[in-house]
């Protein structure tokens, strides 16, 4: 192990020293290291090629700051970064965070999270504080980092791929698993136990979770997972994700000039996505991710893909055969995940059309049991409930009975909504649960979401999650008399509500239902 300079804010990690900052004082004293490389900047030549190691530097480098976020567009279908906020294609990097004192005796458990935002936005330095309250009460160390995102992380251009100009798949997947083995090599460090590790993460973020669990050279880089809100079968065959690579590079054409050069043929379409300006790839990536939903009901373009060799298989599948690495698991959903897609935000199966789509694709007798358990579709209300239960909630069912054959899991449902949210007819929607996870209601949003009240219920419901999170953190296992283990006799799930409960199996003939679905299931 390298040695360790006297400067307790100066850590030695793979490519040179790093210097980190105090932040607070006294009891709630915690010191940050932000910005770290964890591989090479995949710029230049390394653009669409898997994460190298990380480039060497000379004296300390200052890690009090953020690293660039990911390319992605401020103002597209999600809201990205803020104006100000630096963006770079070289944005792989890490940030540690851990209380200030010695804490407990031994090396400390690591929480490592993983950003959502569809694969299209986002980054580890959206919320600064994130972390905070994890660091405070459970005295973990805590990890977040950037990967590449959008049509430099998630759109699969293989099939442009040459022996002078390589490139490879699932690039956003691979630097996740890059930063993982960093920890790995390094979190001792930082007082953080190597052999502790708990991946955790949110909607994309839980896709990551679930897809890393069904990656094997990710196996044995964490030893549990929490996957909350995930799209666990927001994965696609390579004949899938060809289509999608080769939309993009006609919008791509259509919005750089190509001097009449026929950018469809192979050769040509990768000298293109390899010269074309990062911004542009951003904005060709937002018409096709809007696009897509309508094209390709029930699909989202961002994606991993199933390449035969990083994913050599669907993780449903994976964790049908226990192929999936073996490692007790949290998973979940909230109340209504759909409620939140609207407007630019709905890329879910939620207009008539999209239903009628995914309909078509099975069995006259699975569409009239799905029916009947979303009275009045395709309304709004339950147009939205139908397409964030495809989306996120049955897959998330399937992945908690499959994988608890060979490894112990915990289901929940996220209930808890403040009264101005319900009446927004929002109700537990999608990302609500990161502000109970992450103690964020002290912010402006968090503070207008309470002021018509509930303020204090969300904020023991989130103590009460944030405690479960830790224990399981410290040593895989919640308390069993609070919240039992799921297995396909019982399903007994935790809803997270303003009073906690458990229910066996709730909403059963709604999961019956769902059971008779064919496709990709």
């Amino acid at each position: 192990m390298t040695a360790q300079p006297d400067d307790p804010l100066e850590i030695a990690v793979d490519g040179g020293t790093v210097r980190g900052i105090l932040l607070g004082g006294g009891r709630d004293g915690m010191v940050a290291w932000r910005g770290i490389p964890f591989a090479a900047p995949p710029v230049g030549e390394l653009r669409f090629r898997a994460p190298r190691p990380v480039v060497p530097w000379t004296g300390v480098r200052d890690a009090r700051e953020f690293g660039p976020v990911a390319m992605q567009s401020r103002d597209g279908n999600f809201i990205g970064v803020a104006r100000s906020t630096p963006m770079s294609e070289d944005c792989l990097t890490v940030n540690v965070l851990r209380n200030a004192g010695t804490g407990t005796a031994g090396l400390r458990p690591v929480m490592v999270f993983i950003h959502g935002g569809a694969y299209s936005v986002g980054s580890s330095a959206e919320h600064p504080q994130n972390g905070e309250a994890f660091v405070r009460e459970g005295d973990v160390v805590y990890v977040s980092f950037n990967y590449r995102l959008g049509a430099l992380g998630y759109l699969d251009f293989t099939r442009y791929s040459t022996a002078e100009r390589p490139i490879e798949s699932n690039l956003g997947l691979r630097d996740q698993v890059a930063a993982l083995r960093w920890v790995r090599e390094n979190i001792e460090a930082f007082g953080g136990d190597p052999g502790n590790v708990t991946v955790f993460g949110e909607s994309a973020g839980g896709n990551a979770v679930t897809t890393l669990m069904a990656t094997p050279s990710a196996h044995g880089l964490f030893d549990r997972a929490i996957a909350q809100s995930s799209p666990a079968n927001a994965i696609y065959p390579p004949d899938v994700t060809a289509v999608w690579a080769e939309e993009f590079v006609e919008l791509l054409s259509e919005s750089i000039d190509t001097d009449g050069v026929d950018s469809t043929s192979d050769d040509v379409a990768g000298a293109l996505l390899a010269g074309a300006d990062a911004e542009a790839l951003v904005s060709a990536a937002v018409t096709l991710t809007l696009r897509t939903p309508d094209a390709h009901p029930g699909t989202i373009a961002l994606s991993p893909v199933i390449d035969g060799e990083l994913l050599p298989e669907r993780p449903l599948d994976a964790f049908k055969e226990g192929r999936a690495a073996r490692v007790p698991l949290i998973i979940g959903t909230n109340d209504r995940e759909g409620s939140l897609f609207t407007g630019r935000l709905d890329i879910l199966a939620t207009t008539p059309k999209r239903i009628r789509a995914i309909f078509a694709r099975t069995k006259k007798g699975a569409r009239k049991a799905i029916t009947a358990e979303y009275p009045g579709i395709p309304a709004k209300r339950p147009a939205a409930d139908f397409g964030g239960d495809y989306a996120f909630w049955y897959p998330t069912v399937k992945v908690a009975e499959r994988h608890s054959r060979f490894a112990p899991v915990h289901f929940y449902r996220f209930d808890i909504a403040p009264r101005l949210v319900r009446l927004a007819g929002f109700d537990a929607t999608h990302g609500l649960d990161l502000y109970a996870v992450f103690d964020r209601m002290d912010g402006w949003f968090g503070r207008t979401m309470t002021s018509l009240g509930g303020r204090r219920d969300f904020l023991r419901t989130s103590r009460r999650m944030r405690a479960h999170w830790l224990a399981f953190a410290h040593d895989g296992r919640v308390d069993a008399s609070l919240w039992p283990a799921y297995d396909e006799a019982t399903r007994e799930t935790l809803i997270i509500d303003v009073a906690d409960r458990v229910e066996s199996d709730p909403r059963a003939s709604r999961r019956r239902a769902w059971q008779s679905f064919v496709p990709h299931i």
